[in-house]
């Protein structure tokens, strides 16, 4: 045999055993990668059959409860204005609406705003009949006398008078008061458009600064209030008169003004606008 056999022999043994080799080696990586396989697949189904715990519902809404108990709100309709000649239905505002609190927390104090006082106080008895007059003088600080400013502010801010209809003397009380022909006429056709009109020219004062308009006070002249008793000036009931107020009013540019309230009385206790701006 000669030499050139002999490593052409060897060379063909060495690429035989290259290939045994890689083939065997295959087979390993192969095994291996099944037995990963069954072992992982082993593991999921074992994770899954584990049971999980139990949560009691107690601890699972306990949280939830406390949670909601501090984020409960009540709301608030705003009141009614009411546009109708006679005030005796004056709409109040419904109550305050809130949600009963959770055991174990405190309840928030829910105090009275403005905004929910009824503007003008009962008038008349459950079968209609109108209430007596009474003899107090008016409390300056009422809370209903000062929702009934709010609405006047109102009013002169969005040129709107029928919105401060509430804070004008009641049409039953005026009836019951003067002691002259066919008062209703004369509430409704003189003192009312009179009011009107007034609020249209305080509005048109205020021209664009009239946005945003909010309430400071009352300024009354004390030299100028009286007790007015029957017959002094056309009237068959006594009641107290102001006159010569000044309504206080804030800007939206923070500013204040004043306008006058030429003459107000009283009815059960309460101040109504009767002259705004002069007696005509």
């Amino acid at each position: 045999m000669t030499d050139a056999s002999i490593a052409s022999n060897a060379r063909q043994r060495r690429r035989r055993d290259a290939s045994t080799a890689t083939a065997h080696w295959r087979v390993i990586f192969s095994r291996t990668l099944i037995v990963g396989a069954l072992i992982g697949l082993s593991c999921v189904a074992c994770a899954r059959s584990k049971p999980r715990p139990q949560t009691s519902p107690a601890a699972t809404s306990d949280v939830p409860q406390r949670a909601r108990a501090t984020e409960r709100t009540s709301s608030v309709t705003p009141a009614s204005h009411p546009q109708a000649i006679s005030h005796a239905q004056a709409a109040s505002n419904p109550p305050t609406e809130s949600s009963a609190p959770a055991a174990g927390s405190t309840a928030p104090v829910e105090t009275p705003t403005i905004a929910t006082v009824a503007p003008v106080p009962e008038l008349a008895d459950a079968t209609g009949e109108p209430l007596p007059q009474t003899s107090e003088r008016p409390n300056d600080d009422s809370p209903s006398f000062r929702r009934r400013l709010e609405l006047l502010v109102e009013a002169i801010a969005e040129d709107d008078p029928q919105r401060a209809l509430p804070a004008f003397f009641p049409q039953l009380a005026y009836a019951r008061v003067k002691a002259i022909a066919k008062p209703e006429r004369d509430w409704q056709w003189r003192l009312v458009r009179a009011y009107e009109r007034n609020i249209h020219e305080y509005h048109q004062r205020l021209g664009a600064s009239a946005a945003g308009l909010r309430l400071v006070g009352v300024e009354f002249d004390e030299a100028r209030v009286k007790l007015m008793k029957p017959h002094s000036e056309g009237n068959s009931l006594p009641y107290y008169r102001a006159l010569r107020s000044r309504l206080l009013v804030e800007k939206a540019d923070g500013t204040t003004a004043a306008f006058e309230i030429t003459s107000m009385i009283s009815w059960r206790g309460e101040w109504y606008v009767v002259h705004l701006h002069g007696f005509k």
